[in-house]
């Protein structure tokens, strides 16, 4: 059996797609290839990111942000392509190809303002979307 093929896409690789790839690896176990990626991957995950995933069992605070284009370039090809960037980003990269592709806009924890505390809970709740998301939509990605 082949493994479906899932690209989790954003700005930076360091908030929604982490958090969409790990929920996504996490509930399908092995019938599904992840990854993630971004347009202008960031230098590391987003530390409230690793922090609320963490609170929810998972840890991500070994990735690292990668590249759309470096992607691309090795010639990857992906099932699915899910694009999680906010509608009122400038910059959300498409992946070129035969896909379905998806465009669920989820907001960005980098953008998240307010105390530590503020930031816990609205990057909690922008994490339980996306886990929600996903538990509605695995019978369209065919899990």
């Amino acid at each position: 059996m082949t493994k479906s093929r899932v690209l989790f896409i954003c700005g930076h690789n360091s908030g929604r797609s982490q958090i969409a790839e790990a929920y996504l690896k996490e509930m399908s176990g092995a019938n599904f290839h992840v990854e993630s990626a971004g347009l202008e991957p960031a230098e590391s995950v987003d530390p409230t990111v690793i922090k609320v995933m963490r609170e929810d069992g998972l840890d991500i605070s070994q990735r690292k942000p990668k590249s759309v284009f470096e992607k691309f370039k090795q010639g990857k090809i992906y099932d699915h392509v899910v694009t999680v960037c906010g509608d009122k980003e400038n910059k959300c990269p498409i992946f070129p190809g035969i896909t379905k592709r998806w465009h669920i806009p989820f907001p960005d924890p980098a953008e998240v303002k307010g105390t530590p505390e503020e930031k816990l809970v609205r990057v909690r709740e922008i994490r339980d979307l996306i886990k929600r998301w996903l538990i509605k939509e695995m019978g369209s990605l065919n899990v």
